[in-house]
């Protein structure tokens, strides 16, 4: 039987949409508004899938879990510039599909192979993404 275990997180980070190849015009034309610095409260959903720990009780360690995801989210990415202060995003665009899958690499790494991952993503209240490695 395997239990789905969810922990929710928020973290407010600035960004600019634009391929550094591009004219303004174009750059322009594809983002739009998007294309001048702009900042979100991004909310995250971090869900982790696996077995029942019998001596534990546990799917995983919540506090654990919460101590990963301050590391690996809000350290990384609270009242950051994404553009400049992330040098994976120096020549990666901070869209937000870009953005889930470096975060879901990073908590990937942190996490036993045994669990399913999958981290849902909020830009605004409507505008989201979903990656669960696939």
């Amino acid at each position: 039987m395997k239990i789905i275990v969810s922990k929710k997180g928020y973290f407010s980070a600035s960004h600019k949409l634009y391929n550094h190849f591009w004219d303004e015009k174009k750059n322009i034309e594809t983002f739009g508004k998007c294309y001048n610095n702009h900042g979100h409260n991004y909310k995250y959903i971090v869900s982790i899938k696996g077995e029942i720990n019998p001596i534990t009780g546990f799917v995983i360690n919540l506090n654990k879990l919460k101590n990963i995801l301050n590391q690996e989210i809000k350290d990384c990415f609270d009242h950051k510039n994404i553009n400049l202060e992330l040098k994976e995003f120096r020549t990666i665009n901070p869209t937000l599909e870009n953005i889930v899958v470096f975060i879901w690499k990073k908590i990937r790494n942190k996490i036993c192979s045994k669990f399913e991952l999958k981290i849902v993503l909020y830009e605004t209240e409507n505008n989201f993404v979903e990656y669960d490695g696939n």
